[in-house]
């Protein structure tokens, strides 16, 4: 067995520990559980022990559950959005709605940018995969939501969603194309990063479909950035037919 840099923790011992932690609550020991889980929130756990630890703390009420993720959440350290992610993923057959209004929450709360791209993978991105149609139609309002880090989520999704199907869904692909959209023009630039994530990843694994949507988005005015990155994994002539669109040199 490997032991994780930095931590000393193996993954059997982080799964034994999120089950203490777990016993801890359904005992009603709420400051035991959370004396238990904050020593490895506060030091650098690995992301995938804290995925081993989260998952456990999933409980059989959803309420519940929600309930200690906000004090969790309430510390707001890096690991524990990973943590408060792992968690949700579990209940996310049964409260699909209500698991992405917690992580949109959990979004605002951490006001920082590693929050939705923890969250945004873990969460919606996971819930996208489960149930596209009814996971897109919960996501839709993300894409004006007055709070840029929620944009960015948006954007973070898709990336998500296409590293994931590898080029397999080119119809979902073009879905989710249409999806962005309304954050083409995105100018705040903590947002713009995220729907580039997602557009660069779309263009390396679906370029076709792409390549279409882009070449049909002439005559709006994206920042400069967010073409750039939408055409980093098109091969080279693709890059010049985008570009020539939008009269400029990708």
């Amino acid at each position: 067995m490997v032991y994780w840099a930095g931590t000393g923790m193996r993954k059997q011992e982080a799964r034994r520990l999120g089950a203490q932690v777990r016993q801890a609550l359904a005992s009603g020991d709420t400051a035991g559980a959370l004396a238990l889980l904050f020593p490895m929130l506060d030091q650098r756990t690995p992301f995938p022990l804290l995925e081993e630890i989260g998952r456990h703390l999933a409980l059989d009420s959803f309420s519940k559950t929600k309930r200690f993720l906000d004090r969790v959440a309430a510390r707001k350290t890096e690991g524990g959005w990973v943590v408060i992610g792992a968690a949700l993923r579990e209940h996310l057959n049964g409260h699909l709605e209500a698991v992405l209004e917690a992580a949109r929450g959990y979004i605002v709360l951490a006001d920082v940018w590693y929050a939705p791209d923890i969250l945004g993978e873990r969460v919606p991105g996971a819930a996208l995969l489960k149930a596209f149609e009814p996971a897109l139609e919960q996501l839709r309002p993300w894409r004006k939501d007055p709070n840029p880090w929620v944009r960015r989520a948006a954007g973070v999704v898709v990336h998500y969603w296409a590293k994931r199907t590898q080029g397999k869904a080119p119809q979902q692909a073009t879905t989710l194309l249409e999806f962005l959209s309304p954050l083409f023009e995105e100018r705040e630039l903590g947002a713009l990063k995220g729907v580039g994530w997602g557009l660069k990843t779309l263009g390396r694994h679906y370029p076709q479909e792409t390549v279409r949507w882009l070449n049909a988005q002439r005559g709006r005015r994206p920042r400069a950035l967010m073409l750039r990155k939408a055409v980093t994994y098109l091969p080279e002539h693709l890059r010049e037919e985008v570009g020539r669109g939008f009269g400029a040199s990708l």
